[in-house]
């Protein structure tokens, strides 16, 4: 009699779905995925988009990537008709991130596909997607923007020790004149603006409305904060500040040059990362600058440490990236006219001229 050998069957093998793309993600399950995954910022929550259409009147495409039902991708799109630029498209426009946010390659090769498509129908340039790291290795790409971040340690005490001995005298310079800080919400708006958009003339760049804060302080009442430092009851430094998952962002800081002596701008950094540790925040990032400038200065001395970002872009029918910041040659002449604009003017012209810069 011959014995029969059994042979253990394999176990099955999962069978994974193909991947979908939809633009009837809900706010809920697009912000659950932007939370739960490591690379998720502020800027990747659904409510910009309200933000872009309500205040810059943009068409905004938000693109989800689902697998049996479950979301495995997201990819926020903006759409540009401008004058000086032509049509394209964003992700994200005016903020530090955004981009491509997916699970898999699978889900960003169908989340790149569509962009590519809804640029195209869109009679889009370009696509330009804003990462942090390399994430399209066939795309060509921009690196001319540093991301400034520092760790924050458990207490102010051992954030002040930490400082360097020049910047705790500035900090202290500031304090001896007077200066002091404020932290609120919609109430401090006025003040911040008012410091804000006198910045943004004096450095010769069409100021945003007052209206694109308003909003942000609407559909982010829990993360953002302003901060005003005052002199002799004036705002002379003013910024606004995302808190999101550990993260204390800073997407607009300014301060009023004709008190630069008395270093306004150092006490409102020590106020933010201070009341940023204080609220258990592990990280301050400072925003992106341009290499070599006196904002990219400014931010290294408090610790900060620095790293490329990566602008990748799908080209339809340009060959190279294009520059579109006030650091191509091309603006010098405008950025001179506009310093030189009384500040009524700059405020009211300037909102309708930078809908159009991303």
């Amino acid at each position: 009699m011959v014995e029969a050998t059994l042979t253990a069957s394999p176990a099955p093998v999962p069978v994974r779905g193909q991947v979908s793309v939809t633009e009837d993600v809900t706010a809920s399950a697009w912000n659950a995925y932007v939370y739960s995954h490591a690379d998720g910022t502020v800027d990747h929550l659904f409510e910009w988009r309200d933000v872009c259409t309500s205040v810059f009147g943009h068409a905004c495409t938000y693109l989800g990537a689902l697998r049996d039902d479950t979301v495995v991708g997201v990819l926020p799109l903006v759409q540009f008709r401008s004058r000086l630029f032509g049509r394209f498209v964003v992700s994200l426009p005016f903020l530090n991130y955004g981009g491509l946010l997916t699970s898999d390659a699978d889900a960003q090769s169908a989340l790149l596909a569509r962009a590519k498509q809804v640029t195209a129908s869109f009679g889009g340039t370009h696509l330009e997607l804003r990462h942090v790291e390399r994430q399209c290795d066939d795309l060509p790409f921009r690196s001319h923007k540093l991301s400034l971040t520092r760790a924050l340690p458990d207490s102010s005490d051992a954030l002040w020790t930490g400082l360097d001995k020049k910047v705790r005298n500035q900090v202290r310079k500031a304090q001896k004149e007077g200066l002091t800080a404020a932290k609120g919400g919609a109430e401090l708006l006025d003040e911040f603006y008012a410091v804000f958009s006198e910045n943004m003339r004096d450095l010769g760049t069409p100021v945003y409305s007052r209206r694109l804060f308003a909003e942000v302080l609407r559909h982010f009442p829990t993360e953002a904060r302003i901060f005003v430092v005052r002199f002799g009851g004036r705002p002379v430094a003013a910024s606004v500040v995302m808190s999101w998952r550990g993260v204390a962002l800073v997407p607009w800081a300014s301060s009023l040059k004709r008190y630069r002596h008395l270093c306004p701008n150092m006490l409102l950094y020590w106020s933010m990362m201070e009341s940023a540790v204080a609220s258990g925040a592990r990280r301050f990032d400072f925003g992106r600058s341009s290499p070599g400038s006196g904002t990219h200065a400014f931010k290294v001395q408090w610790g900060a440490t620095e790293r490329p970002l990566h602008w990748e872009y799908a080209l339809l029918s340009r060959e190279v990236p294009p520059d579109q910041g006030p650091t191509n040659t091309r603006f010098d002449l405008l950025i001179n006219v506009w310093q030189r604009l009384p500040l009524a003017m700059a405020n009211a012209i300037g909102p309708h001229i930078v809908r159009n810069i991303p």
